[in-house]
């Protein structure tokens, strides 16, 4: 099976979905992975496709003209207060475009309300043919692997899934092995990238890390093959945000490189 690459959004967060479309085919990748869901957060553009007809026109021109797949939206974050039904015109979004996943991570502490949301969130996205990929972040709720399997054993939803982000993983101090009792079909796609082998001790320095100095697959200092090579072959969604980099490069240079670093690294270190 060919290796399938996909841009993801945090990676180039300054291009707008259809200039993301562009860089991504002209950088070689498979799929791009969007972020129509706006989260507010400071000093992050306003993406949502579903509100913004004309950005949507171009997308969908960009995607059709470049051949480039649409792999997952993000983010479907569920919280205290969250109404999942909100996250409806994004999926719809996502399924015009021909995506297949909605990323989803639990930023509150009440399991059996997270639970209950998780499911709802899962059901909202049946009809549109996608499926909902939760997501541990070492700064949120749930923040390892251990918690993500207790929902989606609770949720017992069909298209629910594992997503693991490389980053996420060695920060919440999980182990490779332990992938080895997650079924097989929970894994559609991956986050690839790299940090430097010594972990944050606070979340401020773990947040700067995760959301703009992330390292090139190869660079830092985490086992990425131990990870990945546990897990079947799927698309590699590459999440690699270097604020610097990308300022300095350009963000289709900084593409570029993170594709390429990412094949490099891959090709060193084969499944045995």
């Amino acid at each position: 099976m060919t290796r399938q690459f996909s841009l993801a959004h945090l990676t180039v967060l300054g291009c707008s979905p259809p200039e993301m479309t562009y860089i991504a085919a002209r950088a070689g990748y498979d799929f791009v992975s969007f972020r129509p869901i706006y989260m507010g957060l400071p000093g992050e553009p306003n993406y949502e496709l579903a509100k913004n007809k004309e950005m949507l026109r171009q997308t969908k021109a960009a995607l059709s003209e470049t051949g480039v797949k649409l792999l997952d939206i993000e983010l479907a974050r569920i919280y205290d207060g969250v109404d999942p039904k909100s996250y409806l015109p994004a999926m719809e979004v996502a399924a015009e475009l021909g995506g297949r996943h909605v990323l989803s991570s639990i930023w509150t502490n009440d399991r059996n309300y997270y639970i209950e949301r998780f499911i709802e969130l899962c059901e909202l996205a049946k009809p549109f043919g996608l499926t909902v990929e939760l997501e541990f972040v070492p700064i949120a709720s749930v923040s390892n692997l251990a918690g993500t399997l207790d929902v989606l054993r609770t949720a017992k939803q069909e298209n629910a899934g594992l997503m693991i982000d490389i980053h996420h993983f060695h920060r919440s101090g999980d182990k490779a092995e332990d992938l080895d009792e997650v079924p097989r079909e929970w894994f559609r796609y991956l986050h690839l990238c790299d940090a430097p082998a010594e972990i944050p001790t606070s979340k401020e320095e773990m947040t700067k890390i995760l959301r703009e100095a992330r390292l090139y697959v190869g660079e830092g200092g985490i086992d990425i093959a131990s990870i990945v090579n546990r897990i079947p072959e799927i698309p590699y969604s590459i999440e690699l945000p270097h604020a610097k980099r990308a300022k300095e490069l350009g963000f289709e240079e900084h593409a570029r490189r993170c594709l390429q670093t990412a094949k490099d690294y891959l090709d060193a270190h084969p499944r045995t």
